[in-house]
């Protein structure tokens, strides 16, 4: 049953829950899985590949290749405002965010994601020793082992790349004139320019300054990232107080979408044009238009959200406690499931109709009890004690 939006207030603050925001943080984190599961199949490199990756699997890849990480930059600055209201003050905040970010990305580094280097050695190098062996004995080797490095984190680079960014927050909203820097976000961002100047941003930056198509994650040298990522968590933060800019965005939301789809549609026929080597200026157009499809895909989505997907659900507080579960632990499963498959020299449609349900099904089985141990729970990502919820009012709106 779809609710209305409610207030709430905390520490003299009011703060409105965007239902909507969460419903695209539960979408975003759901296709950055599934995208992870087509990195099994696509050319490009990943953790384990299947026998015979296919080509044209890319042009669907590049769909949501461009936006899938800056959306959830986006989405984790807009929690991030709540957050901050409801804390005593930077300490308490920093001190809950570290509980909640720090501990899950340690206890990951040391459990969850070694299976997938132990994989990645063993079907991509010849690494001849079992998985014990390999967790105690090599895992902890601090430098370059073979073709990776160890130990490593993988797919939680995010959860440490989110951690820096809410330390960076707690400096800029801590800053004196906090009202004054709201109203000036809200009057830098009106009206189209919440389109292109995000847009013309990302262009300068990754297309003109880096000229590069990916992230490093290696924190230091991975300025094509900080400088996409950090100003999209803002963004995030300071959108969560403006309605004026929310509202621009769900007026806007068809031209993005409209743009967005003619980004994507350019690299999409570069990329089927140029399937080995795509030459100089063509790469240009595809990398600029990347970009473009990139920002305005993601106010597509906020614009979409806030018309059409802020009502409530009663599976939505599951769904919002269990995404980061999810997002912790899908790669392993995804991984180490791919690697007993191979065994088997199915074809790569059987694969991938097997991988699905068992990457959802792993996930579902790793939230559901991982919740009910109370130690357990802070190293998967979840309030140390669970609180009940408190039923939803009805209202006469409830559709």
């Amino acid at each position: 049953m779809l609710l209305s939006p409610t207030p709430i207030r905390r520490y003299g603050a009011r703060v409105e829950r965007h239902y909507g925001m969460d419903w695209l943080r539960i979408g975003a984190f759901g296709l950055l899985i599934f995208y992870h599961i087509g990195m099994v199949f696509v050319p490009w490199g990943y953790h384990v590949k299947t026998a015979d990756p296919a080509q044209w699997v890319t042009v669907p890849m590049l769909f949501t290749n461009p936006w899938r990480l800056t959306l959830l930059f986006v989405v984790s600055g807009y929690a991030s405002r709540a957050l901050w209201l409801k804390s005593r003050g930077p300490g308490r905040f920093v001190a809950d965010r570290s509980w909640r970010l720090i501990l899950p990305l340690l206890f990951g580094i040391a459990v969850i994601v070694p299976p997938q280097s132990w994989v990645e050695l063993c079907t991509q190098w010849p690494y001849p020793f079992d998985y014990w062996t390999f967790w105690t004995r090599h895992y902890w080797h601090f430098g370059d082992f073979g073709p990776i490095v160890l130990p490593t984190w993988n797919h939680l680079w995010f959860v440490g790349y989110l951690y820096l960014y809410t330390l960076g927050l707690v400096l800029v909203a801590s800053l004196p004139g906090g009202a004054a820097v709201q109203r000036i976000f809200d009057q830098l961002f009106a009206g189209t320019r919440v389109l292109w100047l995000p847009a013309a941003w990302l262009l300068m930056t990754q297309v003109v300054v880096f000229q590069r198509w990916s992230d490093t994650h290696d924190v230091i040298g991975d300025g094509v990232a900080h400088l996409a990522y950090f100003p999209a968590f803002l963004f995030g933060f300071a959108l969560a107080g403006s309605k004026p800019v929310m509202g621009w965005i769900a007026r806007l939301w068809k031209p993005a979408l409209a743009i967005g789809l003619a980004g994507y549609a350019v690299t999409a026929a570069i990329d089927i044009a140029y399937p080995a080597r795509t030459p100089w200026l063509p790469s240009r157009i595809m990398l600029a238009s990347r970009y473009i499809q990139a920002w305005m895909m993601i106010a597509a989505l906020i614009g979409i959200a806030e018309v059409y997907l802020n009502r409530d659900h009663r599976w939505r507080p599951m769904l919002t406690e269990a995404v980061f579960p999810f997002y912790l632990i899908h790669q392993t499963i995804i991984v180490v499931a791919m690697y007993w498959l191979l065994k088997l020299s199915l074809p790569a449609a059987v694969e991938f109709v097997i991988l699905v349900p068992v990457t959802a099904l792993g996930c579902w089985l790793f939230y559901r009890y991982g919740r009910e141990v109370p130690w357990l729970r802070p190293l998967i990502g979840l309030r140390y004690a669970r609180r009940a919820a408190a039923p939803p009012k009805m209202t006469p709106e409830a559709v």
